[in-house]
């Protein structure tokens, strides 16, 4: 398959897992998007192969993911916990690169003890976005969460030095405990104040530039996507870490004050919106690749005579226990000293469940996978040219190892650490959540505001502002007996206009159009289709149908001129909700609701008939203005559900809540694009 071609199903696919992962909330992304890599495999029958050059693979996929994880890492957190992520990030990546480097060697003693450190150290690094996504399916406490966000930030850097060491041991043949603690001691030290003395200067660059008037959010935002590059291969190049001067750099542009204003304020949302991109894209690419390897890798070494098939049964679960097992010992003695630290007391039990919960969830994912790929497909010994040491079976037993810890995280932790629904908590953080999206839309209007569309925008922002005043004031979600009378107030406008259309009191288009307004509406707040009017919708349309178009030729009567389809739709609207408001007010006393309620929706569909009978606005009043206060509107609700979208990946709001809040958006659209 050509390169362009694989690059656009592998997007494609990830595009697809992002549906997948909100129909299949209790199963990890990276495992769906793994699944989705092994059909594509499977249809493409096994012709998917990988031949990215290893340093092409480190500097297109881990440069960026690590920089942007450098940048969003809660920074007080990391200090707070230092020593803990340290001790995760450095001494368990060391302890499971022995662990699993003998133990590998010992087991198959045709990989050597330098690629068999290899793999351990892959193994080494947690995956950020298995983290998260296990985050919200258990209950980690928030000790935990932040030792497992800094471990996942600190461990590549540790890890991928590792590997480059026993790599680089594989090549040469050679391997010195003191010369590779010194070259070990220079790239970090050295990539570390590189990276410093890098972010400082780009960081002052962009404000340079930002101060000769060239407010271009293009051209921030591209030099941010470039700095993990620039960054990189700047380390490559002087002879340290670019991992470490990556991560380096990226902390270190995050904490340098910046001059704040609009033009500021407007560039980090857009550079917000693109991280978030390419990140998922980036990391997703990651996942169906493995997806995409493993049909090919299982099935390579399945039929090598050369190995036992019984023995790579056993080999990944092996290897997956000893790395475990390391994890679980280490977790059990930082817990030991962090409690003691602390004076708690906690029983064995405690203790060996909290231990577990930290040691099944630190799993295994794009990082380590990346890593694995950027092993040398060939070395040369001097003499000769070879093919890398079972450099298929390593990336047999690190993706076996990837697919286990993420099974074991997904659906073990949760069993470990159930997360409690407490009903009366969840509708507080909803409230919360939907107050804080509330203001990240204003905030991000009054970012993207400018002299030209100011008079558009502005009103919209007080419009937001008034909506979240009022939800101040208010903090309760949509009532459950207001529901209902909604739902049944719907179904009478769509009875109602129905009979109208039966008997050609409003033409038959108009009629269906509004029918099927009212039936959007109706389906959203019901979360379903009602099935009994959509069947009497089309046996009603089926019968009017020849009628519909002989009318539309002979339609018009002597001396009435034609009406544009707006006005009959106004008119249509004023006598569904004159019917409404009488049968509410017919119903008011014998009704199971409440009275206030259906006094309320009463002046609300009476303050729709009052605006509908007013002076409609003229044609020419309309091309002037509206269009342009309609797309203002339309960019509110745009972003209203681009924060909705980002509260909901971030766990800040439940799925039922930001579900309301979609079908509220959705219905304030339907009516922008019916009536504006």
């Amino acid at each position: 398959m050509a390169t362009l071609e694989l690059a656009l199903v592998l997007l494609a696919v990830v595009l697809l897992s992002a549906v997948l992962d909100q129909v299949i909330p209790r199963v990890s992304l990276p495992l769906i998007q793994i699944a989705c890599g092994i059909v594509v495999a499977l249809i493409a029958h096994r012709q998917i192969s990988i031949t990215l050059n290893p340093e092409l693979f480190l500097v297109l996929f881990i440069a960026p993911l690590l920089f942007h994880e450098s940048r969003e890492a809660d920074k007080a957190s990391l200090w707070q916990n230092r020593r803990s992520m340290l001790s995760y990030a450095i001494g368990l990546v060391v302890a499971i690169v022995l662990v699993v480097g003998f133990a590998v060697h010992a087991l198959i003693p045709s990989i050597p003890l330098a690629a068999a450190f290899a793999l351990g150290a892959a193994l080494g690094p947690t995956d950020p976005i298995a983290v998260a996504s296990i985050s919200k399916q258990a209950d980690i406490n928030e000790r935990q969460q932040t030792t497992l966000q800094g471990e996942s930030l600190l461990n590549d850097a540790s890890g991928i030095v590792s590997f480059q060491f026993a790599v680089a041991a594989v090549v040469t043949g050679t391997f010195s405990a003191a010369e590779a603690i010194g070259e070990f001691l220079i790239e970090f030290f050295g990539a570390l104040a590189v990276g410093i003395a890098l972010g400082f200067v780009l960081v002052k660059f962009a404000e340079k530039v930002r101060d000769m008037g060239l407010e271009n959010t293009t051209f921030h935002v591209l030099l941010e996507i470039l700095t993990p590059f620039i960054a990189y291969l700047l380390g490559e190049a002087i002879g340290v870490s670019g991992v470490i001067l990556v991560v380096a750099c990226g902390i270190t542009m995050s904490l340098v004050p910046r001059n704040l204003g609009p033009a500021a304020s407007r560039m980090n949302i857009v550079s917000s919106s693109v991280w978030n991109v390419l990140t998922f894209a980036l990391n997703g690419v990651v996942f169906v690749l493995l997806g995409t390897q493993l049909p090919q890798a299982f099935g390579g070494i399945w039929v090598d005579e050369g190995i036992n098939n019984l023995d790579l049964v056993i080999f990944i679960p092996v290897i997956t226990a000893l790395m475990h097992g390391m994890r679980f010992i280490w977790t059990l003695a930082s817990d030991a000293l962090a409690f003691h630290e602390a004076g708690e007391q906690r029983s064995i039990g405690e203790r060996v469940r909290s231990a577990l919960v930290m040691t099944l969830a630190g799993s295994k994912g794009a990082i380590t996978l990346a890593i694995m790929f950027s092993l040398p497909i060939y070395i040369n010994t001097g003499t000769s040219v070879e093919g890398f040491p079972q450099r298929d079976l390593l990336i047999f037993l690190s993706s076996g190892v990837i697919l286990t810890s993420l099974w074991l995280a997904t659906f073990i932790v949760p069993l470990l650490a159930p997360r409690t629904v407490d009903s009366s908590a969840t509708r507080e953080r909803d409230n919360e959540a939907t107050a804080d999206i509330l203001r990240a839309v204003i905030e991000e209007l009054t970012a993207r505001q400018t002299e030209e569309n100011r008079a558009a925008i502005g009103p919209v922002i007080e419009q937001y502002t008034d909506r979240l005043e009022r939800y101040k004031e208010r903090k309760d979600l949509f009532d459950e007996s207001d529901q209902e009378l909604r739902i049944k107030v719907l179904e009478w406008e769509q009875e109602y206009v129905l009979e109208l259309i039966e008997a050609d009191e409003v033409p038959p288009l108009e009629g269906y159009q509004y029918v099927s307004r009212a039936a959007r509406i109706e389906s959203m707040v019901k979360h379903g289709k009602n099935r009994r009017l959509a069947l009497i919708r089309w046996w009603r349309r089926m019968r009017v149908f020849a009628r519909k178009y002989w009318n539309k030729l002979n339609k018009r009567q002597h001396g009435e001129g034609p009406r544009t389809s707006g006005r009959i739709m106004r008119d249509i609207q004023v006598r569904a909700s004159e019917y409404v408001i009488e049968r509410l007010e017919d119903e008011m006393a014998a009704s199971p609701y409440q009275s206030e309620k259906i006094s309320q929706l009463a002046g609300e569909y009476r303050r729709t008939v009052a605006m509908l009978r007013g002076p409609a606005p003229s044609i020419t009043a309309l091309t002037k203005s509206v269009e342009t206060d309609l797309n203002a509107t339309r960019l509110g609700l745009r972003i209203e559900l681009e924060q909705i979208q980002i509260a909901y990946e971030e766990g800040r709001i439940s799925r039922a809540g930001a579900q309301r809040m979609r079908e509220a958006v959705y219905l304030m659209q339907i009516d922008l694009e019916d009536y504006m």
